[in-house]
C-alpha cells in the first residue's frame, strides 16, 4: 500500500464526463430532480458543487441524496454506501474529520456485510478510509486511527494489510507525541 495515495471517492469528475447540460441543471437547481436511477450524476453533481465554492450547498445535496437512496433501497444498500462515503468525503474537506472517519467506517462495516471483507470494493474502501484517515491533522489522528485499527481489524483481520499500516502509522504519531 503506498502511504502517500489518496484515494477519492468519485475520482476525478468533470462536467464533461456526465455531461455539462444535466451537471448545470443539478448545480444550479433549474432541472427537475433526478430519479434515484441517476445517483451517479447527482454525485458529480455534488462534486461540480463543491469545487465550485459551495462546499454547504454541496453537504445539503449530499444529505437529501442520502436520504432519497436511503428510503428507496435501505441502509443496507451499495448505492447507499456509495453516497455515504462521499458524505465522508465532504465532511473530511470541511475540516470535520471525526464525521469523515465515521462516515468512511460505516462504508467499510457496510461493503464487508454487503460483500464481504475480501471483496475488491471493500478493500478499496478500507484503503480510502485508511487514506483519508492519514491526511487528518495529527492532533485527531490517534483518536480517529484507533477506531480505524479497531474496524479494519475486525473486517479484514489483525494482520490484515491496512490493519499493519495502521498499527505502523499509529506507532509513529504515538514516538512522535510530546512527553
Amino acid at each position: 500500500m503506498d502511504d502517500d495515495t489518496l484515494y477519492r471517492p468519485w475520482g476525478t469528475v468533470t462536467p464533461e464526463f456526465w455531461g455539462s447540460a444535466a451537471v448545470a441543471e443539478l448545480t444550479t437547481g433549474t432541472g427537475a430532480v433526478p430519479a434515484a436511477g441517476t445517483v451517479q450524476e447527482r454525485l458529480a453533481a455534488i462534486a461540480h458543487t463543491y469545487a465550485a465554492g459551495h462546499p454547504d450547498q454541496a453537504t445539503a445535496l449530499a444529505h437529501q441524496l442520502d436520504a432519497e437512496v436511503t428510503a428507496e433501497y435501505g441502509d443496507a444498500h451499495l448505492r447507499t454506501a456509495e453516497v455515504r462515503e462521499v458524505r465522508g468525503y465532504l465532511a473530511h474537506l470541511m475540516g470535520d474529520h471525526r464525521s469523515a472517519v465515521g462516515w468512511y467506517l460505516h462504508v467499510v462495516r457496510l461493503r464487508a456485510g454487503l460483500q464481504g471483507p475480501q471483496h475488491p470494493d471493500t478493500l478499496g474502501a478500507s484503503r480510502r478510509a485508511y487514506s483519508l484517515w492519514r491526511n487528518v491533522p495529527e492532533t485527531d489522528a490517534v483518536p480517529l486511527g484507533s477506531e480505524l485499527l479497531t474496524t479494519v481489524s475486525a473486517v479484514h483481520g489483525e494482520d490484515s494489510e491496512v490493519a499493519r499500516h495502521t498499527r505502523e502509522r499509529l506507532a509513529t504519531l504515538f514516538s512522535q507525541a510530546p512527553a
